[in-house]
């Protein structure tokens, strides 16, 4: 069965300024990559504008309606430091949102296998009421409770291997048994949370950091000693991957050394345990990675995978 990818023209135009690292050259880089004849067999769909009522299953009413209300006419406006956000950005987020819902939809009716979802703003970082990290709402959550609301999933698990800890995701995930989130990430690098003692309401929350410097051998340990075994224990009806690719060595905003061979190796992983707890039902969507030639190999090689080539 075929792999859908789902991106949208319109996640470019949240507009981050010259500079930022989390620009719109990085999809731009991925959607090119994914443009190459190597990709001709993709189900391709563009990403629908998310309503407040997918919103609404992971953050609070008055935090949608503020994240809208502050979008600017013009020019940036700052949420914090790293995170501002411009015109495009309040149509940027409704896509990126819906982009893991129509992937959700797709997966779970049996349409295809697994999906791949490119779209930005990233979402792993947005918290249930708190904007950061480059991130307004938290994409992966939004898909994972429309998979609960609208297919009856009831157990949902993410593993999170950017190299920045998700603790958005933590955060709307560690009150509720149904829901499961593990994650590789750099010890001490941003936002500085997901130490291993923070375990959820019922062990459904596992956090592997890895020292800097940390090698594709360090990240295959943690996967498979630790993370794997743990997802398997818990036998989701869909597994979600939140796709950072950021923990390659040559990434600016990480000090790990990740190789393209690790993600590869990660996502046969996973592939295996979504054949074998939840009939393949697998949906891979893009976090981070901010240096554009290895995000864009990184991106090819996963996606091949998911392929099956």
């Amino acid at each position: 069965m075929a792999t859908l990818y789902v991106t949208h023209h319109a996640c470019i135009d949240h507009d981050t300024g010259d500079f930022h690292p989390e620009s719109g050259d990085r999809l731009r880089a991925v959607q090119r990559i994914l443009e190459a004849e190597d990709f001709m067999l993709l189900h391709r769909q563009d990403a629908p504008a998310a309503l407040d009522e997918h919103l609404l299953r992971a953050h609070p009413q008055q935090y949608v309606d503020h994240i809208f209300q502050i979008v600017p006419a013009s020019g940036h406006r700052h949420i914090d430091g790293d995170t501002l956000i411009s015109p495009g950005s309040g149509e940027a987020a409704r896509r990126a949102a819906g982009g893991v819902i129509v992937a959700v939809d797709a997966v779970l009716k049996g349409e295809v296998s697994n999906a791949f979802v490119a779209v930005r703003p990233p979402g792993h970082h947005a918290e249930t009421a708190r904007a950061m990290g480059f991130c307004l709402f938290n994409n992966v959550a939004v898909g994972a409770l429309h998979a609960r609301a609208a297919h009856g999933a009831e157990r949902i698990a993410v593993f999170d291997w950017d190299v920045h800890h998700g603790n958005g995701t933590q955060d709307i995930f560690h009150t509720d048994p149904g829901l499961f989130y593990a994650s590789t990430h750099e010890a001490g690098n941003f936002p500085n949370t997901g130490f291993p003692e923070e375990r959820g309401v019922a062990n459904n929350i596992v956090n592997c950091p890895l020292k800097p410097g940390a090698t594709g051998e360090a990240f295959r340990d943690a996967v498979e000693t630790t993370i794997e075994p743990a997802i398997r224990a818990f036998k989701p009806d869909l597994l979600m991957i939140s796709a950072g690719f950021d923990a390659h060595s040559h990434d600016p905003l990480s000090h790990m050394r990740l190789q393209v061979a690790d993600f590869v190796w990660a996502t046969q992983r996973m592939m295996a345990v979504a054949d074998d707890c939840c009939d393949g039902r697998l949906i891979s969507v893009l976090e981070g990675g901010y240096d554009l030639p290895s995000l864009a190999g990184c991106v090819q090689a996963h996606v091949r995978t998911l392929m099956g080539v």
